[in-house]
């Protein structure tokens, strides 16, 4: 096996730093990690923390960027699956059911909101973070609804600020209490979909 381009060994390293600091900030919370016992947990010294990240604030930011993304992509494999629109939507309503509300990732974003309010360079960060999500989310609407052949009714940015905004409420909600249903995401595309038009065919002259 080839040896590994210092490059490479960093990459490696902080990919390693952000999966183990992911799994003990959402075991814990962030208050209760330490870099020290990130450090520990992955098998470095702090030193090779403090090499990656300048802070726990900065290695924290990219621990929710990677979980934004994990969870897209399995946003997309649910409604990308399926042979009807229906089986689709019942696969992210499944997803939706499993995954918002989840105590770790909700609570986690609450801790860093609470100490963005004495913080404008994390406030500033995190603004940043909602807007990657917002068009992780854009993205996702816009594929769905090509593949369905359709136009929603508002624009895409719109639907998806309404959607992502309904998941983020529902999910505090359900942090506290997971009886409630995660069906209203959902419903809230259905309705969409059902007022949606035909997208015109390449060449086609609108009407």
């Amino acid at each position: 096996m080839a040896r590994l381009t210092r490059s490479e060994s960093q990459a490696r390293t902080r990919a390693h730093l952000v999966a183990t600091a992911r799994d003990l900030f959402l075991a814990d919370g962030y208050a209760a990690t330490s870099l020290e016992k990130v450090a520990d947990e992955a098998g470095y010294s702090k030193g090779a923390v403090y090499s990656n990240f300048k802070n726990k604030k900065e290695l924290c930011l990219e621990v929710l960027g990677l979980i934004h993304a994990t969870k897209g992509q399995e946003i997309a494999e649910a409604l990308g699956g399926g042979d009807t629109m229906e089986e689709r939507l019942e696969a992210f309503q499944a997803w939706a059911e499993k995954t918002l509300g989840d105590v770790g990732w909700t609570m986690l974003e609450f801790e860093l909101i609470v100490l963005s309010r004495h913080d404008p360079e994390l406030r500033d960060a995190l603004t940043a973070t909602l807007g990657v999500a917002r068009e992780i989310t854009v993205t996702l609407l816009k594929s769905f609804t090509d593949s369905l052949g359709v136009v929603l009714p508002v624009p895409a940015e719109d639907a998806a600020g309404g959607i992502l905004s309904l998941g983020v409420g529902l999910g505090i909600q359900r942090a506290i209490d997971p009886t409630i249903s995660a069906r209203v995401v959902t419903d809230n595309l259905r309705v969409l979909l059902s007022v949606s038009q035909e997208a015109p065919t390449p060449g086609s002259v609108p009407g």
